[in-house]
Parts: structure tokens; C-alpha cells; sequence
């Protein structure tokens, strides 16, 4: 059994945290699956990196309107995917490299394994190969992520499945690819595959894709993407089977009754689950909800003295900036044990890279409602105004929810191009208390270009005084 003064679980954003402060400290570092965590490796950048890739393949479908004939003459999928992880992959490489080797790391040990506690501050580490190390801390950062939920659906483990962590790295790409979900994973692979010549069928559960966001968008969002791939609405999964020809048939029950829809690859993407049940935190008696995320205070502490947790693991978010935030939290309370700072999930913002973007800050309306919080809407198409002419889009828009009376944004929901980037201004006012008529009014915004998009949504606010 080993003591450190300081353990982190995880190699995601619980690696960022070990900078030259702690250089005085003996600290491990336990890491279960590939170093650097979900973003680096089977998460935000290679999907991004695809999703730019598919944006490119996408062109021909829509380069008409403009005068221009494009065809998709050929994809060379293991030239993609290579260039992708054969940046990705050394990155991943050196920063593992980095905490065993360097000389910065010399106090720190790198475990490689699943951590599981044992007792009090007492971790138990198996490796790949069966082997068992024991180790103690004073300090535990638990960054553990997450991974890809599971249905049951029979049969399907039989014919085997992808999820987000393997998609990515197929061999080739199949002639059909069926998607079980109806989320920003599913939308964003959707999306990947279908510009890139595959024909996706995605079954979605529910009645609208990205439910979970503001419904006007969710619908518009389902109204796009049902124009470029097959969505399957109200359908659930109920089992799977192998085909004679080796094809997979998944059969789907709907009001409408049972169908059997038939494709070669199947990606499972109905969300992630915190890895809490990995490292049995009651052993340690650290807490867990009943979504089996860790429960943290504002300063990212367990209820055990010294246990801090972060990211996927404890955060309902799921999003690789607000782990990022999270973990410069713990980090200043490490340093600083008498000068504790919390968190701030006032205005976290959520971006899907689909086709089209969506992108979320604040409440949607529905939530307003729900919450009996007074608002007015101002909303914008991209149709309205001169980029938006430019791009011939007539899809996309803004919403913007307001106080009436104060003029404080509540909320922002923006469908089309480059939402997640128009989105930031108003992350700003949000964040800094900036109001919409001052916004609006107070400053330049650059003529014709797409952030007008905003400056007119927000004109659009019946506020109460102007």
C-alpha cells in the first residue's frame, strides 16, 4: 500500500489541475482507458473534426441554388478518419508521455486501471493485466468521466453495436448505418455519416429530435434533419437480429405498429452515465444521486472532508467546458484550503454540431414556464438579414427570452450556421448583466455579417421601456 498526498482519478480536465504548484506534493494519477479523457479522444474534437468534414461533403447537396453544380465524387474514409486520430492519438501519446517522464512529474505516479475504493481514502487499482495495487491519500480529485449508456434491446449485443467511443474508427464505411437515439450524439453522427454517402436511418423514441431543448427549436431541428436522412419518430427498439445476408434487422414498435428496418452497422447513442458505480464511492462514503452522478457542494466537495469530484462524473451537464470551469475551481481550493471559491453554472452554454447547429444558453421557454418566470420573446430569422440572403438560408433563426421589465436576457436558442460562434455575445451580456437595449443599442455590430442575427432578435423584445 502506497500514501500520496494527493490522488486524481481521471485523465479528461482532472489532468489539468497538476501544474508547478503542486510540484512539492507526491500525487498518482489513475487513468482507466486511453490518457486525456473522453473530449481528446472519443468525444468534442474528432466528432468536430468529422463534423467539419462533413460539412464539406454536405455542399453538392445545396450548391445548386447558387449557380454552382457540384458533385460528391468519392469520400475516402481511411484517409479521414487518419488524418483525425493521427493528430488526436499523439496528443493523447505525448500528454500520457508528459506526466510519466518529464521531469516536471517527478513526484508523480501514473496508474493505469480501474480504481475502485476499498475503504476510507483507499483505492484499490486493477490493471489490464489482472494486477492489484492498493493505494491511500489525503486528497482525492474524482474525475472519472463517463460512458455511453446501454439499452436493453434483445439480440443486440449479439450482432454487436457501436457506440460514440468506436464509431469513429470503422474500417470502412457501411452502406446503412442505423442510429438508436435522438440526441446531440445521434444528431452529430447522424449528420457525419449521411453527408458522407451513408444511408442513416435514425429511431428515435420520442416525438422530436434534441428534445431537451427549447420545443420551437427541437421542431425546426426535426423538420431539417428529416429532409437529409430517414428519422423514425416514436419508434422504439425491441430487438435485433442477424440476417442471411449478414445484414443486421432492428425491429422497431410505433403506434403504427412493428416494422423491421435493415442496416449493416448499428450506433447506440442514447446519452452517458457517470462511471460512479466503477469506483463504489459509498466504500469511501462519498454520495451519490439518484442519476448516480456524485454529489458535490458549490465548491466541487463530496461530503467525505478532502474528496473533491468534477465533470461527467458529478456534473449534470456533460459538457467538456463546464469540466474545464469545475476543474479550476478544485485546483484554487487545493491550493487554497481557507480560501474556497465556487463554481458558476448561472449561464452554461451547449452547442450540437449537427446539420443544421443549435446552440443553448439560459432557459428555454418551456422552462420559463414551467418556473412561472415572467418573459417576452424576441426572435430573428437568418432570412432577415443580408449574410443570411447571402447563404440563401430560410431555415434558421433566433429566439431570445427577456425580462420585460428589466430587459435581462433569460435565454438564447439559435438554429443554423454557425450558431455555437453567434451564440457568444449574448453568453456575455448574460454573464456580465448587460441588458438587451444596451446591447442592442450600445455598440457597433459589423454590417452584413451573421451576428446581426442577434442585434435582431434582440430589437425584436417588447420590453416594457426602451
Amino acid at each position: 500500500m502506497t500514501h500520496y498526498d494527493l490522488v486524481i482519478v481521471g485523465t479528461g480536465s482532472g489532468n489539468s489541475i497538476l501544474d508547478g504548484r503542486f510540484a512539492d506534493l507526491k500525487t498518482a494519477i489513475v487513468e482507466r482507458g486511453t490518457f486525456g479523457g473522453t473530449c481528446l479522444n472519443v468525444g468534442c474534437i474528432p466528432t468536430k473534426m468529422f463534423v467539419h468534414t462533413a460539412d464539406l461533403a454536405k455542399t453538392p447537396s445545396y450548391s445548386s441554388r447558387f449557380g454552382v453544380d457540384e458533385d460528391l465524387i468519392g469520400v475516402r474514409w481511411p484517409e479521414i478518419r487518419d488524418r483525425i486520430f493521427g493528430r488526436i492519438d499523439p496528443i493523447a501519446a505525448g500528454g500520457e508521455e508528459y506526466r510519466e517522464h518529464h521531469a516536471d512529474n517527478a513526484g508523480v505516479t501514473v496508474y493505469h486501471g480501474t480504481g475502485r475504493f476499498t475503504g476510507t481514502k483507499e483505492l484499490s487499482v486493477t490493471a489490464a493485466d489482472g494486477s492489484v495495487r492498493v493505494i491511500t491519500a489525503d486528497r482525492i480529485v474524482l474525475a472519472a468521466g463517463s460512458r455511453p449508456n446501454l439499452p436493453f434491446v434483445p439480440g443486440l449485443a449479439e450482432v454487436g453495436y457501436h457506440t460514440s467511443d468506436t464509431i469513429m474508427r470503422l474500417g470502412e464505411l457501411p452502406a446503412r448505418l442505423g442510429i438508436i437515439g435522438s440526441g446531440f450524439v445521434a444528431a452529430e453522427f447522424a449528420h457525419v455519416f449521411s453527408s458522407l454517402g451513408v444511408e442513416v436511418t435514425l429511431i428515435a423514441r420520442s416525438g422530436l429530435m434534441l428534445r431537451h431543448a427549447d420545443t420551437e427549436i427541437a421542431t425546426r431541428y426535426t423538420e431539417v434533419a428529416s429532409t437529409a436522412y430517414d428519422v423514425r419518430l416514436n419508434h422504439d427498439t425491441v430487438s435485433a437480429r442477424r440476417l442471411e445476408d449478414g445484414s443486421i434487422g432492428l425491429e422497431t414498435l410505433s403506434p403504427e405498429g412493428r416494422d423491421e428496418i435493415v442496416v449493416d452497422e448499428v450506433l447506440v447513442a442514447i446519452g452517458r452515465r457517470p462511471n460512479s458505480d466503477l469506483l463504489d464511492p459509498a466504500a469511501t462514503g462519498v454520495t451519490v444521486d439518484e442519476d448516480e452522478r456524485v454529489v458535490v457542494d458549490a465548491q466541487q466537495r463530496t461530503v467525505v472532508d478532502g474528496i473533491y469530484a468534477l465533470g461527467d462524473l458529478s456534473s449534470k451537464y456533460q459538457l467538456k467546458h463546464v469540466a474545464n470551469h469545475e476543474a479550476r475551481v478544485v485546483q484554487h481550493n487545493l491550493l487554497h484550503p481557507d480560501e474556497q471559491i465556487e463554481s458558476d453554472h448561472r449561464f452554461v452554454p451547449s452547442a450540437v454540431f449537427g446539420s443544421p447547429q443549435v446552440a443553448s444558453v439560459g432557459l428555454t421557454e418551456e422552462e420559463a414556464v414551467e418556473q412561472g418566470v415572467s418573459y417576452v420573446v424576441g426572435r430573428a430569422e437568418y432570412a432577415g438579414i443580408a449574410y443570411g440572403w447571402a447563404m440563401e438560408n430560410t431555415t434558421g433563426f433566433a429566439k431570445l427570452l427577456a425580462d420585460p421589465a428589466t430587459g435581462l436576457l433569460l435565454g438564447a436558442h439559435i438554429i443554423g450556421p454557425q450558431a455555437s460562434s453567434i451564440l457568444q455575445p449574448v453568453i456575455q451580456a448574460m454573464s456580465f448583466g448587460l441588458d438587451a437595449h444596451s446591447m442592442a443599442r450600445g455598440q457597433y455590430w459589423i454590417h452584413p455579417a451573421l451576428p446581426e442575427l442577434i442585434e435582431n432578435a434582440l430589437l425584436n423584445l417588447p420590453l416594457e421601456r426602451s
